[in-house]
């Protein structure tokens, strides 16, 4: 048999690696121990791969992975491929389905089980050949009844990998419409689809075996699977027919399902020896529960200097290409540089803060960054932010925002909350629905024109130097002297940008050039100047509306809120600290600061109203066109209540914080591993969903336990002493599961590096405000509270007139009812700043108040 290799990124959203992708030959005889070595030895180099970021310079030296088969004669699994050329695969009806597109004579000749599901994705594929299924009993039963194997894929409505320029929607187009390769499908498999985005839980498991046993993996994931769903073998993308020495899709349904008949004994014990393994190295416990002295402060100096040591100086940002936005990365630099200037450690604290606002003033100015419609893309392929990947996903969009307030209240440059107005504004405006639901994505890819044959990644975000002449008129040449528009097209800054002219007479705006030079360049004052680039970009945005939009995936998904429901919250206190009269320009069209906190409120009712069970007290994970059937997994929790406990602190009603203490308790009951600490991010009542892990990475999202602990550390702060000991218990357990992580590679977990160092502190400084709600002295207040930046703090205002909020802290933490009581002032609201309840002198001066707490 042969041995089939496949040069494939990695999935992480921080290190495209070309790693070796092994579909290992499941027929020959390996013994369980040499298997079980290898999985463990793939298992950690898997979850430790993405940090090492010296790896990345690999990808320097390779730059196009190619497909091998090797026999088994062959010497060495590494030898180097053959040097083929790369071309992009454009599809014919992207997204047409979803979008209602196609011409009738196309549409519904072949109807599946998808047409009845709402996830954007699975109706994509409604109307495949394919006899597809989605994720649920009905398939379990017939693999079953028919002693079948499954053919499993997982993708998602906004798919698409730049390194190996594959789309989840290209294996729709060259295989699943395929009449051959449905028949062979139908025929021998029971064929299902998942939404990875509706169903991370089922993802996981696969996307982990592959990458652990198999050292890569990414979208779309195709895994065969026992009747009783354990992997069989597993890869990516698969062409349909077999070329460059790579075997196609055809050809491995065929082999897989010889496999099944002849050797099918193997197969089953191959595969479930290693959900075994995986399930027992993914199960992290411990029985004590304290961690070792000293480890708060270690990991969190570990992982500044490990992401100090992979640092862009001439760039910004942390590793090389392609440069994915990791907030996290971000958040641990600016709270390291605030724990070394506290220590007086001044010279150091600006190194370190350097580095970040330096990193996020080029991904503001880079093409990363929409400049005419705000928001961030997903990632670059370049190293210099310059030209992205063009796919928009909601959880960047909460995150970046939060990292461009956190550098506002450091440096009080409306440079970086004009930004996060930016973000903000672009999803007030485009990404947000009638009940105030936030949608997930837009796709990366959009139609040319009107009625085009096909879609093109960027249509939608690219300009010709003519077009932009057109537009903007007699201030062209400014604008393009600004952005870098050439007739031939700007994306020539590295190699990396367009390595196959894909974008050749074409620009991605970027500006490369100090604003105040350009100004004295064109004889103009800065803000003249910045007037005419915002009425050009208004003229820009106007033209583009009426281009063909990418598609909207309109799924709610709670975890996803929960991060952009904390932007929208701290925006609107954050931001009542730019000077009075700060100008913007287009696409920032200024509002009321305020307006924020509502825009937050309304995305938490609406999940509240449409994926709470009152009674249960669960969450379901995701909304479209009603809830999913997925529950409500670790991340749906953490991040909402991180969402909900920022609401509270700045501004928002006490029915807040009652709900985010609620959902602290069910998460607890569903996934917390009292025995040996941590939380699973699944609440293992589904028997097909095979693991349980513990997430221990920080990536493109934070892992669902370091939120929690943060969340723990937020609670223990406001709650009386038996309630406070209870979370501080869990904490501390948590963190003492992930001693090793933050000891060894602490720059996988930045967030809960933070979180290690702030239990470290056992208790946050408390902020306490006593006063009428809603009042003009009540707002100036609690803006001069959050006029600075400390993420260690947590703020309590309690209004003694309103029976709800005495109730609630009468019977949640009764200091907090008696300060109230003791220091109501009929005209002023009082602060007191607090330590373990114990409190300064009252402070009724908003000013005196920014001053105590610099």
């Amino acid at each position: 048999m042969s041995l089939l290799l496949l040069l494939k990124p990695s999935s992480s959203p921080h290190s495209y690696s070309f790693l070796p992708l092994y579909l290992l030959n499941p027929f020959n005889h390996n013994n369980n121990n040499n298997r079980a070595s290898m999985l463990k030895r793939l298992l950690l180099y898997s979850t430790s791969i993405h940090f090492r970021r010296s790896l990345l310079s690999l990808n320097n030296s390779i730059t196009t992975p190619h497909p091998l088969i090797l026999t088994s004669t062959s010497t060495s699994p590494y030898s180097p491929p053959p040097l083929i050329s790369r071309r992009r695969i454009h599809s014919l009806r992207l997204l047409a389905m979803a979008e209602g597109t196609l011409k009738p004579s196309q549409a519904h000749k072949h109807t599946n089980r998808l047409a009845k599901e709402h996830s954007p994705y699975l109706l994509q594929h409604a109307h495949n050949p394919v006899d597809w299924y989605p994720w649920g009993e009905e398939a379990f039963e017939k693999a079953r009844r028919k002693d079948m194997p499954i053919f499993l894929s997982i993708g998602y409505s906004t798919c698409h990998c730049w390194v190996l320029l594959l789309r989840c929607h290209v294996m729709e187009v060259e295989s699943f419409e395929d009449e051959e390769v449905a028949k062979l499908l139908n025929d021998w498999f029971v064929s299902i689809k998942v939404d990875r985005e509706e169903r991370p839980d089922v993802d996981k498991v696969y996307m982990t075996y592959v990458q652990a046993l198999y050292g890569g993996g990414g979208w779309p994931l195709s895994v065969f699977l026992s009747p009783d769903l354990k992997p069989l073998m597993g890869g990516t993308y698969f062409p349909p027919e077999d070329k460059y020495g790579r075997p196609g899709f055809k050809t491995i349904i065929r082999k897989v399902k010889d496999a099944w008949e002849t050797k099918r004994e193997m197969l089953v014990k191959g595969g479930a020896y290693a959900i075994e393994q995986l399930a027992e190295a993914l199960s992290k416990s411990v029985t004590l529960n304290t961690p070792t002295d000293g480890l708060s402060q270690h990991a969190l100096h570990l992982c500044a200097e490990q992401l100090a040591g992979s640092y862009d100086p001439e760039f910004g940002g942390f590793g090389s290409s392609p440069k994915f936005p990791r907030p996290v990365e971000i958040q641990l630099m600016f709270y390291h540089s605030k724990k070394l200037e506290e220590a007086g450690k001044s010279s150091e604290a600006n190194r370190s803060l350097k580095m970040v606002l330096f990193s996020l003033q080029c991904m503001a100015r880079g093409g990363i960054h929409d400049h005419i419609g705000g928001g961030f893309h997903r990632y670059s392929v370049d190293e210099c932010w310059h030209v992205p990947h063009f796919e928009k996903m909601l959880y960047d969009q909460g995150q970046i925002a939060n990292v461009y307030l956190d550098a506002f209240s450091i440096t009080k440059d409306t440079f970086y909350s004009s930004v996060a107005r930016d973000i903000l504004d672009y999803l007030r405006r485009d990404m947000i629905g009638e009940e105030g639901e936030i949608y997930s994505a837009e796709d990366a890819d959009s139609a040319e024109f009107e009625g085009a044959p096909r879609k093109k990644e960027g249509a939608f975000y690219i300009w010709t130097s003519q077009e932009v002449e057109d537009i903007v008129g007699e201030h062209a040449n400014l604008f393009m002297d600004h952005y870098y528009i050439k007739l031939s097209g700007n994306c020539d800054l590295s190699r990396m940008s367009d390595p196959h002219n894909e974008f050749k007479g074409e620009n991605v705006l970027i500006e490369r050039n100090d604003t105040s030079a350009m100004a004295s360049k064109h004889n103009m004052s800065k803000d003249e100047y910045l007037d005419v680039l915002g009425a050009c970009k208004r003229k820009l945005f106007d033209f583009r509306s009426k281009r063909p939009r990418p598609h909207l995936d309109d799924k709610v998904i709670v975890s996803w809120n929960g991060l952009a429901i904390s932007a929208f919250a701290r925006a609107s206190q954050i931001l009542r600290g730019e000077a009075e009269m700060t100008k913007f320009n287009f696409p920032v069209l200024g509002c009321n600061p305020k307006e924020y906190l509502e825009v937050g409120e309304k995305a938490a009712s609406f999940i509240r109203r449409h994926l709470y069970d009152e009674q249960a007290h669960r969450l379901q994970h995701s909304f479209r066109n009603g809830p999913s059937r997925a529950p409500g997994f670790l991340d749906d929790y953490a991040f909402l209540i991180s969402g909900l406990l920022d609401l509270y602190q700045f501004g928002g009603g006490i029915n807040w914080l009652s709900w985010a203490i609620e959902l602290q308790d069910t998460q607890d009951e569903l996934f917390l591993d009292r025995e040996g600490g941590g939380y699973f991010n699944t609440p293992g009542e589904d028997p097909s969903v095979l693991l349980r892990v513990k997430e221990d990475h920080d990536g493109a999202e934070p892992s669902g336990n370091s939120a929690s602990m943060i969340n723990l550390i937020r609670l223990a702060s406001m709650a009386a002493t038996s309630k406070s000991d209870q979370y501080k218990q869990t904490a501390q357990h948590l963190l003492a599961v992930f001693e090793s992580k933050l000891k060894d590679t602490a720059i996988a977990v930045p967030l809960m590096c933070c979180a290690a160092d702030m239990f470290s502190v056992l208790s946050m400084k408390q902020v306490v405000l006593v006063g009428r709600k809603p009042s003009t002295e009540f707002d100036d207040m609690i803006a001069s509270v959050h006029s600075t930046y400390d993420p260690s703090r947590i703020v309590i205002h309690i209004d003694s007139s309103n029976q709800e909020e005495m109730q609630f802290w009468e019977g949640y933490n009764e200091n907090i009812a008696l300060v109230a009581k003791n220091r109501t002032s009929p005209e002023k609201v009082v602060a007191l700043v607090c330590q373990k309840f114990t409190c300064s002198s009252p402070i009724t001066d908003p000013e005196l108040l920014k001053t105590l707490l610099k």
